[in-house]
């Protein structure tokens, strides 16, 4: 088991699927250790009207490299692929949020009508399309995915954990 109290909590990667609650552990965590946190969907799109658009290859490595050098972050997101690594070699820790299938599919209805309603934040314009996307990317994530994440977390296992939940995690910290 970790000990909290002898890491230096400066460097933490959040990995989950859709709806697992990566941005709200990630907000949650930077006001906590003051720490800037980054969403990888904003690594891979640049945030533009009317739409997004995708950066290059190069354009997103150089952000990630730049975010992943600095002194202090925590990193968020479902992206599982070879450029995102080199956050998790260089993380103090590594959070996988394993949340329940059903309370992730809950969560993505929840967010989706509260979005719609302008109630709750989007980086993207809400419409069934994202919507539909959000449960096949669910089903990838379980089906496909997790299985990978769990075998490279055996890799970092000694600064690595799996949550469920995230509320006795983050009281954990005080």
């Amino acid at each position: 088991m970790i000990d909290f109290n002898e890491i230096p909590l400066k460097k933490v990667h959040i990995i989950g699927s859709v709806g697992s609650g990566k941005t709200t552990l990630a907000r949650n965590l930077s006001n906590k250790l003051l720490i800037p946190h980054y969403e990888l969907d904003n690594v891979v799109w640049k945030r533009h009207q009317p739409r997004d658009i995708r950066r290059t290859d190069e354009e997103r490595d150089q952000l990630f490299r730049s975010i992943v050098h600095s002194n202090s972050w925590i990193i968020e997101g479902a992206h599982y692929n070879e450029w995102v690594f080199q956050s998790f070699n260089r993380a103090d820790l590594i959070i996988f949020l394993d949340t329940n299938y059903s309370k992730r599919k809950y969560r993505i209805i929840r967010r989706f009508i509260l979005q719609v309603l302008r109630i709750e934040k989007s980086n993207y314009k809400p419409n069934l399309d994202i919507f539909r996307k959000m449960f096949i990317w669910n089903d990838n994530f379980e089906s496909k995915v997790k299985p990978k994440v769990i075998h490279k977390l055996a890799e970092h296992s000694s600064k690595s954990i799996t949550l469920k939940e995230t509320s006795k995690f983050i009281s954990s910290l005080d």
